[in-house]
């Protein structure tokens, strides 16, 4: 159940199409609140594991609001089917060895499991990319097998609604994307090269070690396209239905990773003239910094796929990024990059970086503050700000690197100033 930061407590859930999944939604309306923090989770394996991270993120929230005995807090998870490979790390987890992830042979039995319910009828899939995975042939077409059925793995069922929330920018400016279209053992070196001297040898075993993690952003892929259909399907309408049925709740949204990108879709999916979304925290959001653009450097008559929709938000879009991210600063640039574009093997070019590494860029009028500045002299009052979190996103380990690193007080601080909630209390 909820934890101490964590009263009263509502659970929104959706299912892949943004379709409500069951939860008291008209009951958040009858939440005694003043503001309603809602947050969206990015990667999980069950809702046991988002309510730990909802719990352990909302757990400061009490003692910073103790100053503000008017302001009546509500808080809010939404559950969606994504997914966390196991060898990640959960914020405040310890590291756990895992030599799968080290030598890239096999999948243990819970990524199989995992993989198998969150693509539904792939179980026969996901038995061959173990064994490939496991025996690892040293042959291109084992590696183009391999490649194949990874993308197949998180293909859009026909009918499916996910393929047109992928891009971040126009479809021309951005496909086709490394990760579905590049030759699979040229993409599988470089991505073990980006996953360090790890592995035992050059041959192919290196290789193989990067075709796990082709897998991975494989998936990472469909998960960010999902998190853009619930986002606008279905967050989006229900923020709606409560503008009407309690106009005099203040919402902010929060999410983390793919979970970033849903409550920033979720703008798209505002009907007219809603105007309940007082905020917006993006923390180490794993979608294009681009997004919000009215106009890209490199194309600038077009935008992104968010162009300008922060004015939708009666208060600031606040984009928290780390240099110590390396699932946003390394692997998600790789993963993004056009096919065969070499150039953009190094991670250098910005068209394919992601908002939690540097955050949110080409957009005017944006300031690039640091966390102290942030907390210290607070946030304009709307658009988009870009917070440097460094200071305390900075613990993890490989291939994510500190991108889980969100449980802090700081943090929570971050979404109290950008909501102007209790601002008597804020400054705790």
């Amino acid at each position: 159940m909820a934890g101490t930061g964590m009263r009263p407590y509502r659970e929104i859930r959706f299912d892949a199409d943004g379709d409500p999944g069951g939860g008291p939604y008209d009951l958040l309306a009858d939440l005694d609140v003043t503001d309603l923090l809602v947050f969206a989770h990015g990667w999980n394996n069950s809702p046991a594991t988002a309510r730990r991270l909802y719990s352990a993120f909302f757990a400061p929230f009490p003692k910073l609001l103790a100053g503000a005995p008017g302001t009546r807090v509500g808080y809010a998870g939404v559950l969606w089917p994504s997914m966390r490979f196991p060898d990640e790390p959960f914020p405040g987890a310890e590291r756990a060895e895992d030599a799968s992830a080290r030598t890239g042979r096999g999948l243990d039995k819970t990524t199989r499991d995992l993989l198998s319910c969150l693509f539904p009828g792939h179980g026969a899939t996901v038995d061959r990319l173990a064994w490939l995975l496991d025996e690892q042939p040293g042959s291109r077409a084992a590696f183009a097998e391999f490649g194949m059925l990874a993308r197949q793995l998180t293909a859009v069922p026909p009918g499916g609604l996910e393929a047109a929330f992928a891009e971040d920018l126009p479809r021309d400016e951005q496909s086709p994307p490394a990760v579905l279209y590049e030759d699979t053992l040229t993409l599988c070196g470089r991505l073990a090269a980006a996953l360090g001297p790890e592995a035992p040898d050059g041959g192919p075993g290196t290789a193989w070690r990067g075709a796990r993690e082709l897998l991975r952003q494989t998936t990472y892929y469909a998960m960010k396209r999902r998190a853009g259909t619930v986002g606008e399907l279905g967050l989006g309408p229900l923020l709606g239905r409560l503008s009407r049925s309690a106009p005099h709740v203040r919402v902010h949204l929060v999410g983390h990773s793919h979970g970033a990108r849903l409550v920033a879709f979720a703008l798209r999916g505002l009907p007219e003239g809603a105007r309940n979304v007082k905020s917006v925290t993006l923390l180490q959001a794993a979608f294009s910094h681009y997004a919000f653009a009215t106009g890209l450097p490199h194309a600038p008559h077009r935008c992104g796929a968010l162009g300008a929709l922060q004015h939708r938000v009666e208060g600031p879009v606040v984009a928290c990024h780390s240099r110590h991210d390396t699932a946003l600063g390394v692997f998600y640039p790789l993963a993004s990059s056009l096919a065969g574009d070499t150039a953009a093997a190094d991670g250098t070019d910005q068209r394919w970086w992601a908002m939690g590494h540097d955050g949110i860029r080409a957009v005017a009028d944006t300031p690039r503050l640091t966390l102290e500045e942030a907390l210290r002299s607070g946030m304009p009052a709307a658009g988009c700000v870009n917070v440097d979190a460094s200071a305390v996103v900075r613990h993890g380990w490989p291939p994510t690197g500190a991108h889980g690193d969100i449980c802090h007080a700081e943090l929570a601080r971050v979404v109290l100033t950008a909501g102007r909630i209790g601002e008597a209390a804020t400054g705790s």
